[in-house]
C-alpha cells in the first residue's frame, strides 16, 4: 500500500509539474473560465485527452520496456535529457519572464468554436505528446508493476489542475495576471524537472 501511494504521489507531482507550465492550452482554459464560456466542455476535453495520452504512454513505453529490458537505459537517458532541457527552459523563464497572461479585451467564443479550438490546442500540440506519451511514459516505466498507479496519479493531477483553472478562474485569474505568479510556478517546474531528469540519467 505504501509503495502504491508513493507511486501515485510521484505521478501526481510529475504530472502537475508538466501541466502547470504556461502554454496555449492553459491560457485558453483560463480565458474560458474567466468568461464562464463552455467551461465544462473545455475542462472535460483537456482531462479526458490527458488521460488517454497518459494511458498510451504508460502502456506503450511500459510494454516496450517489459519486452526489451535494454530499452530502459535508452529511455532513461533520452527522457532524462529532455527533462533537464525542459527544466532549463523553465528556469530561463524565471530569470526572463514573458509577462502576465492577458485575458482582457477578447470576445467570447461560441461553444462549438471553443470545443474545436480546445481540441486543436490539445491534439495538434507536439509538446502534449512529448509530455504525456513519451515523458510520463518513460518515467512510469521505471516504476515497473506500479507504472499504472503512477499514471493514475498523473491523470488525477490533470483533473485537479484543469478543474481548478477552469472553474476557479475568477480567483486564479487575478493571481495569474501577475508576472511574479508565473515566475513562482516556473521556478517550481524547473526544480522538479531538473531533479527528475538528473535521477533518470543517474539510474540509466
Amino acid at each position: 500500500m505504501t509503495n502504491a501511494l508513493t507511486a501515485a504521489a510521484a505521478g501526481f507531482g510529475t504530472g502537475l509539474s508538466l501541466i502547470v507550465a504556461i502554454g496555449a492550452q492553459n491560457a485558453f482554459v483560463l480565458r474560458q473560465g474567466i468568461r464562464r464560456d463552455a467551461v465544462l466542455a473545455v475542462v472535460g476535453i483537456c482531462v479526458l485527452s490527458d488521460a488517454v495520452l497518459i494511458a498510451l504512454g504508460v502502456g506503450g513505453v511500459g510494454a516496450v520496456v517489459v519486452a526489451y529490458p535494454q530499452a530502459l537505459t535508452a529511455v532513461g537517458l533520452i527522457g532524462g535529457a529532455f527533462l533537464l532541457c525542459y527544466g532549463a527552459l523553465a528556469a530561463r523563464r524565471v530569470l526572463k519572464p514573458g509577462g502576465a497572461l492577458q485575458t482582457e479585451g477578447e470576445t467570447a467564443l461560441s461553444r462549438r468554436r471553443a470545443v474545436l479550438t480546445c481540441l486543436a490546442l490539445t491534439w495538434l500540440n507536439p509538446h502534449v505528446y512529448l509530455d504525456t506519451v513519451f515523458l510520463l511514459g518513460s518515467i512510469a516505466a521505471h516504476r515497473g508493476p506500479l507504472r499504472w498507479t503512477f499514471g493514475l496519479g498523473a491523470a488525477l493531477a490533470s483533473l485537479c489542475w484543469f478543474a481548478a483553472l477552469g472553474f476557479g478562474a475568477r480567483a486564479l485569474g487575478r493571481f495569474l495576471a501577475r508576472p511574479a505568479a508565473w515566475r513562482i510556478l516556473d521556478g517550481l517546474v524547473a526544480a522538479t524537472m531538473i531533479t527528475l531528469g538528473g535521477l533518470l540519467v543517474a539510474r540509466a
